[in-house]
């Protein structure tokens, strides 16, 4: 199974877009499981009211950083996710609120957040 698809079954499996994508990548991170997901409870729903950025788009920070010897270019990061998504907002991301049909869903934020975290540690 690819990571993508590793991480959406995390998801569907009762945790959040940021633990699926911080648990797909558990076993190349130097950190326990249990404290991915405590790690990544907080980053769900857009940091828990959909103001916030895309939990899946804040774990692909958090694994591209641990991952990397080199700084982080967050805002580079960022914007590739906002080019395939068309936002890194999650109401933006799920058109809640925002009289506009959804940009992405959380399966496809996913595979966007990890098509970009394996683009960065290869």
């Amino acid at each position: 199974m690819d990571t993508a698809n590793k991480a959406i079954e995390i998801k569907h499996n009762g945790n959040n877009c940021c633990q699926a994508v911080l648990l797909a990548y558990a076993n190349q991170l130097a950190l326990p499981e249990d404290t991915l997901k405590r790690i990544g409870a907080p980053f769900g729903l857009g940091m828990g009211n959909m103001q916030g950025q895309c939990g899946a788009l804040c774990a692909a920070q958090m694994v591209i950083s641990l991952s990397s010897n080199s700084p982080t270019n967050a805002k580079a990061i960022q914007n590739a996710f906002i080019d395939k998504a068309g936002s890194s907002i999650c109401k933006e991301l799920k058109g809640v609120g925002t009289n506009q049909p959804p940009l992405c869903s959380c399966d496809n934020c996913i595979r966007i957040a990890v098509e970009i975290v394996e683009n960065a540690i290869k």
